[in-house]
């Protein structure tokens, strides 16, 4: 992961701990799930919403940006989650990716 990314998770982890006053490992792993959770449902309207499976009047304001954003905020709260676990997230990656090579499809 890249450095700058990895200084702003251990950042903006600390300011929420700070934020809601809470350093208790079991409760912050439930309150990084639960956001991840709401992130994943804001992520899957907006990807219905990109083709046009969305009721009618959600897809007024259909953007390719809300998309983005709503991409960007999944992987940053999935870094959270993973800050909070111990994850080396780096590792994990290149570990996911080297499984995935080896894979016959």
């Amino acid at each position: 992961m890249d450095q700058q990314l990895k200084d702003f998770i251990t950042w903006e982890e600390e300011r929420l701990q700070v934020f809601y006053n809470e350093r208790d490992k079991k409760t912050l792993v439930m309150q990084r799930m639960c956001k991840l959770a709401e992130e994943t449902g804001e992520l899957s309207s907006e990807v219905l919403k990109s083709i046009n499976i969305q009721r009618k009047e959600k897809l007024i304001d259909n953007n390719v940006e809300k998309l983005a954003d709503e991409c960007a905020d999944v992987i940053i709260t999935t870094l959270l989650l993973a800050e909070v676990m111990g994850i080396d997230v780096g590792k994990a990656i290149n570990e996911g990716i080297e499984k995935r090579k080896s894979r016959n499809y």
